[in-house]
């Protein structure tokens, strides 16, 4: 598992944002970006793929059509005039920041060595904490997928998640007062926790 991202950085003040792109064209927007000076992030997982002659391992987008770019608003004109980018996710056309500690997260999990993978958006569970291994101090909610143990980190805005398998052991439950209500912040780490 890796990433791709730019060793470009942007000035203080520049937030990370979703950007929406034609779909197989995400590595080609972010040379595109690269070669701009633009900061970006594009997580990968690998797969199998199978042609009519052989099977192959391949990087495929963890969150397909999407590349994660770090700008101030006021500057994304150069970024929608990026051959191959449709739209920045938001609301109309005031595009919507990423929580800095999501990318973080994801980075991490991505890093990790797990085995990462696309997973359906999830929202409900019970909230956990992981208290070992890379992945320690990470948040959100567990699901028992096809039999394993994996931790999702949901993206709010996209309705997308990622998967990653973790060791049950790890984790602890955070008790709160309240049921849990969708987070009101514009995108959040999440996942869910389902008993065999």
């Amino acid at each position: 598992m890796e990433s791709k991202e730019s060793t470009n950085k942007v000035a203080d003040g520049a937030s990370w944002f979703a950007v929406q792109v034609k779909t197989t064209h995400e590595k080609r927007v972010t040379s595109l970006l690269d070669y701009s000076g633009h900061e970006w992030f594009l997580p990968l997982y690998t797969c199998r793929r199978r042609w009519s002659d052989r099977v192959k391992q391949v990087e495929m987008p963890l969150f397909a059509g999407y590349v994660f770019c770090r700008f101030t608003a006021s500057a994304r004109v150069p970024i929608l005039k990026t051959p191959s980018v449709m739209r920045i996710v938001g609301i109309g056309y005031v595009p919507t920041p990423i929580d800095e500690q999501e990318i973080a997260a994801i980075r991490k999990v991505v890093q990790s060595g797990f085995g990462v993978s696309p997973h359906p958006f999830l929202q409900v569970g019970q909230r956990v904490r992981i208290n070992g291994g890379s992945l320690s101090g990470l948040e959100g909610f567990i699901a028992d997928v096809r039999r394993r143990n994996c931790l999702i980190l949901s993206v709010t805005l996209l309705q997308r998640s990622i998967a990653v398998e973790i060791d049950s052991a790890w984790v602890t439950p955070i008790h709160t007062s309240t049921a849990h209500t969708p987070c009101k912040k514009p995108l959040s780490s999440s996942a869910s926790y389902s008993r065999p």
